[in-house]
């Protein structure tokens, strides 16, 4: 009862924390990511006259933020060394935990895309599973399984609220987007990308043996 108490007290600070600070930068971030003055400087284009490739500013930090949550996310550590443990090495820890954060560093970049686009997420979701399906088809039957769940182990308590902050500070932060349409759905393209890259490294894992 101690321990279960401590738990409830630490989520209950956990989630306090996320609502004073990490949304709240969230929001920050995106705002001056987005700023039209700074965008206009660093793109060379007329402020008023700005189109989704100029904001690639945003799409590096995306992919940055992505990359560095993922490989600190302390659940992706326990999934890649027991995955090492029960292969007999034959998956590498930081092999599977480069590759997560990979695939979460482009979703996390797409997802961004998709928000100052304003395209349909169904187009990405589609898309992407649509990827999937086929490389399940194509990869190794042992890395299938531990692809499937590296798309779960993304979205714990790291990687979801820096990713859900940014997302929806970003849909705040650019004209004519909804932060309830266009600020969700990035922890969705984010957890599905790490599957496509987990089933793309057990591809190359298999050719890089033959060879």
């Amino acid at each position: 009862m101690v321990g279960f108490g401590f738990v409830t007290v630490g989520l209950g600070l956990f989630l306090v924390g996320l609502e004073e600070t990490l949304f709240p930068l969230g929001r920050l971030m995106a705002q001056q990511l987005t700023d039209p003055d700074f965008v206009a400087e660093v793109s060379g284009h007329v402020k008023g006259s700005l189109q989704w490739q100029d904001f690639y500013w945003v799409y590096l930090f995306a992919a940055s933020i992505g990359f560095a949550t993922t490989l600190a996310e302390p659940a992706l550590m326990a999934v890649a060394m027991k995955a090492n443990t029960v292969s007999g090495g034959a998956i590498g820890v930081w092999g599977l935990r480069v590759a997560v954060a990979t695939g979460v560093s482009v979703g996390v970049a797409l997802g961004c895309f998709r928000i100052i686009s304003g395209l349909p997420l169904q187009y990405f979701i589609g898309a992407g599973y649509l990827i999937v399906i086929v490389q399940t088809v194509m990869a190794p039957k042992m890395i299938v399984p531990i692809a499937y769940d590296s798309g779960g182990v993304t979205t714990s308590t790291v990687t979801v609220p820096l990713i859900a902050a940014l997302g929806l500070g970003l849909a705040e932060a650019i004209p004519g987007r909804s932060p309830l349409l266009d600020g969700f759905g990035l922890v969705a393209i984010a957890a599905l990308f790490p599957i496509i890259s987990v089933l793309a490294y057990g591809q190359f894992s298999v050719l890089r043996g033959k060879n």
